[in-house]
């Protein structure tokens, strides 16, 4: 583990970073942000995961959802998040522009969305319906070699906002019509991964529902964040 000693690390960032066993001693942290996978945090003594995930669960009953074992759950849990997607691409239709802008050098609402195209062909269609059919070519993938820009993607296009929504609902549409004939024993299966080296390579032996869950994480996770960076756009024109 690197040892830091009096170091002065105000403002650092650090993104896309493994600090799993991180020790911080005796420091300063003010006005600090922590966005990310986080279990057995403790802070001063104190486990404080578990009052974070619930005070999450109470703004966004969606999740609790998300965690269920029951199709009907998991099939509201996705209905609540394709609307509340429907909602965002509408407020981002009464700013012609905002879909571009970035914040804090974060992806922009129509990367957010290429991204989540990528998601469901990855996730859902290769690891709970076994295709190996390639990827939407407007998707975004990971950053990681060879994955970056394989299996159908082309990072050379540059679609607009209704193209990628228009994508979108296609997508929801077939996720929608599965889960409303999908059952609890399907769910539970061993999720049907090709054996081939496309992404995502670490799903083979997870459950079908695991890979859904994945699906609908992140279409959670990424409407938060975008939701909240449009709000800081907003801000500052309006400052």
């Amino acid at each position: 583990m690197t040892r830091y000693v009096d170091e002065d690390l105000h403002g650092a960032e650090f993104r896309e970073c493994d600090l799993t066993g991180a020790r911080l001693i005796g420091v300063v942290m003010q006005d600090a942000v922590i966005d990310g996978l986080v279990t057995n945090l403790v802070v001063n003594g104190v486990e404080v995961t578990g009052y974070v995930e619930a005070e999450l669960d109470r703004r966004h009953p969606e999740r609790v959802l998300i965690r269920s074992e029951d199709p009907a759950d998991l099939r509201e849990a996705s209905r609540q998040l394709h609307a509340d997607w429907a909602a965002t691409t509408e407020r981002i239709h009464r700013t012609p522009g905002i879909e571009r802008r970035s914040v804090n050098d974060e992806w922009s609402a129509v990367q957010t969305l290429r991204h989540l195209v990528f998601v469901h062909d990855s996730w859902f269609r290769r690891c709970c319906l076994g295709s190996t059919e390639l990827f939407t070519p407007m998707g975004i993938g990971p950053t990681v070699e060879p994955y970056r820009e394989a299996h159908g993607l082309d990072l050379s296009l540059d679609p607009d906002l209704d193209e990628i929504a228009s994508v979108r609902a296609a997508q929801t549409a077939e996720l929608q019509a599965w889960l409303d004939e999908v059952t609890a024993g399907q769910l539970a299966a061993r999720a049907p991964v090709p054996g081939d080296d496309v992404w995502p390579p670490y799903a083979r032996g997870r459950s079908v529902q695991q890979c859904l869950r994945t699906v609908l994480n992140e279409t959670f996770e990424h409407h938060r964040f975008c939701v909240r960076d449009l709000g800081l756009i907003e801000a500052q024109d309006a400052g």
